[in-house]
């Protein structure tokens, strides 16, 4: 186990991936630039309820890389084989941002895998525009991420230093998130080799070209004060998939560290639909 997650890590050929707990299996599929240590503040929960398992993407956290040009279907495609491997099939799935849009594209493309679906802030649709390609393709050359990680360890509990690093792109409160949570999302940022071809899988990948609602209980969840995909995306995922929306006051683009308890009430009731 690792004491960060308290998650076994595994491998299906370059893929990394973290499971642990008992009960319905749940997949996790975080964010562009994200990792399994994004769950931190719902993982204790979440596994005394389920069976997790966590991906970390291709290119992200030690995983190897896909091709260039693969698309958000060659992901769902790597997030499928590991359900399949674990038997974990069929499975709750939550995903949140880049995650969600690759969640959504694993349920419409084998829906047989998946038991019920939980949008979290799910990327695609403001994030397909060309100003946004610009912006996501910068930052995954860039990698901002990695710059400030390794100073977490002395400043994540100072309030300025989340600041500075969180507010206002990802987060509505920087103080109010906690000192786990800021090791969380930035832990792993050093172990990314190849986040710009999921940048360009996800700018490549309008959903309202093919936004069918998979045979599924579906839930959206989203931040009021998202900067990052603003509400109206949220209105629009929902009415196209016909889906049922929730939307928490008062929270940026990361929901599941800001608001955790809002997410585990989203997914116990897509787990009850």
């Amino acid at each position: 186990m690792t004491a960060a997650t308290n998650l076994e890590p595994r491998a299906l050929g370059a893929v990394r991936y973290h499971v642990g707990g008992e009960g319905e299996p749940l997949l996790l599929l975080h964010g562009l630039a994200g990792s399994t240590r994004n769950w931190c503040e719902v993982l204790p929960e979440l596994t005394e309820h389920h069976r997790v398992v966590a991906l970390d993407f291709p290119g992200h956290a030690g995983s190897g890389a896909l091709t260039r040009g693969a698309t958000t279907a060659d992901f769902a495609a790597v997030a499928a084989r590991v359900l399949e491997a674990e038997g974990a099939a069929p499975a709750l799935v939550a995903g949140h941002s880049f995650g969600g849009l690759v969640g959504l594209r694993l349920a419409q493309s084998r829906p047989e895998l998946v038991r019920g679906l939980l949008l979290v802030s799910p990327a695609g649709i403001t994030s397909s525009t060309r100003g946004a390609e610009l912006v996501l393709l910068a930052a995954s050359t860039i990698r901002p991420g990695r710059l400030v990680a390794p100073f977490r360890h002395r400043l994540a509990r100072r309030g300025w230093y989340r600041r500075v690093v969180f507010r206002p792109w990802f987060v509505s409160d920087a103080i109010a998130l906690s000192e786990r949570a800021t090791h969380g999302l930035l832990a792993e940022q050093a172990r990314h080799t190849d986040t710009r071809t999921a940048g360009r899988a996800l700018v490549a990948d309008d959903p309202r070209f093919d936004l069918h609602r998979p045979p599924c209980p579906l839930l959206v969840l989203w931040g009021a004060r998202d900067v990052q995909l603003p509400l109206e995306d949220a209105f629009e995922y929902a009415r196209r998939l016909g889906s049922r929306l929730r939307v928490v006051a008062d929270c940026g683009h990361l929901v599941i560290v800001e608001r955790p308890h809002a997410f585990l009430d989203a997914l116990a009731e897509v787990a009850a639909s």
